[in-house]
């Protein structure tokens, strides 16, 4: 069974935080639409990274002039839910609620394709800030140093490659975030690893009635992996 009030309080929570303290309510519409969402099976981190979507480009356009409704969050949730769905390899999805409200989000989401070069920038900016951070940097430093050390030596590939080339440096970035996925999880406390697996197990629960059990267990490992990196913030990788 789905806690929606739950669900939707947590939001509505998360995002007063958001709007620096201004809350307000998740009601009518807006909370059938937060119900579909949590129909659909969309976890609540996933739910709040979309809304952390919204907001940086929110940021980006200047000064805020006023709070930030749930409505306005629906493309960036359901964005943060299919990149959330294809990573774990959830193909299927409950429908949204019957009779659920149109939504207009009056500033939609878009997405640039970025250059390989780009996102392994992007992923050594993340590495490096993380690595003299009080959260991953005393549990993960070596594990950061050697990822650092092994993309950084792609870069010069990277801003050039195509084809079979470019196929070539994303199995190795891949490599490289495989080895970093085992130093995270062996550097974790027991008590902590388990935390983080219910976490993941919660998130896929809604999904496991449709789901061979091979297909589950491969899931549960990419949703841990999900959360771990979540947990310490670590970059997505090319």
């Amino acid at each position: 069974m789905i806690d929606v009030e739950s669900y939707a309080r947590n939001l509505e929570a998360y995002l007063s935080k958001k709007n620096d303290g201004h809350l307000i309510r998740i009601t009518g519409p807006a909370f059938e639409q937060v119900q579909g969402w949590a129909i659909q099976g969309v976890p609540l981190k996933v739910a709040e990274a979309g809304i952390d979507r919204y907001f940086e480009r929110y940021y980006r356009k200047g000064p805020r002039r006023r709070p930030v409704r749930i409505e306005f969050c629906e493309a960036d949730v359901l964005d943060a839910f299919d990149d959330w769905r294809r990573a774990v390899g959830v193909t299927n999805i409950a429908p949204d609620a019957a009779g659920g409200p149109d939504v207009e989000d009056p500033q939609p989401a878009t997405r640039g394709r970025r250059s390989l070069g780009a996102q392994i920038e992007s992923a050594l900016a993340r590495l490096t800030v993380l690595r003299g951070s009080d959260k991953a940097g005393p549990k993960l430093g070596a594990a950061l140093d050697a990822a650092v050390r092994a993309l950084d030596a792609l870069r010069p590939e990277a801003a050039s490659a195509r084809g079979h080339a470019r196929d070539q440096l994303l199995l190795r970035t891949s490599e490289i975030e495989a080895a970093l996925m085992v130093a995270t999880f062996e550097a974790l406390e027991a008590a902590e690893r388990a935390a983080l697996n219910r976490e993941a197990d919660a998130e896929l629960e809604p999904f496991r009635g449709r789901m061979p059990e091979q297909a589950y267990q491969q899931a549960l490992r990419q949703a841990q992996w999900l959360v771990v990196r979540r947990h310490f913030g670590l970059p997505e990788f090319p």
